[in-house]
């Protein structure tokens, strides 16, 4: 099993990326997945996770209103678009993949992870 997440990047505030992550080694429809980030210098912490169905989402208060988390299960794929980037975004972003199937926040409940893709907001 393996979780490979692309699409960061440079950007300055205001700017947009979306973030890609997709699964191999098996199907990933029945779980839950999410997405953490890593800021520079901090402990990791929960951005935004997505129930299997893709009917509950659920996000930290820091993103709310300008990231969005999607799926395709037809492509074992997550993606999470972020609007209005701030430079207190900046982090290495990692996708997660949950067995409990729900759009969870903790950490501890997801089994799989990603090696993770930077993303700087410039000022």
């Amino acid at each position: 099993v393996q979780l490979q997440a692309s699409g960061g990047g440079l950007v300055q505030t205001g700017d947009s990326l979306r973030l890609s992550c997709v699964a191999y080694g098996r199907s990933f429809s029945n779980y839950g997945m999410g997405w953490f980030r890593q800021p520079p210098g901090k402990e990791r912490e929960f951005v935004a996770a997505i129930s299997w169905s893709g009917g509950t989402r659920n996000y930290a208060d820091s993103v709310k209103g300008r990231f969005t988390i999607s799926r395709d299960n037809a492509k074992n794929n997550v993606y999470l678009q972020m609007n209005s980037l701030k430079p207190e975004d900046t982090a290495v972003y990692s996708c997660a993949t949950s067995p409990r199937g729900w759009a969870s926040s903790v950490a501890s409940n997801y089994d799989h992870w990603g090696q993770g893709t930077q993303v700087t907001v410039s000022s």
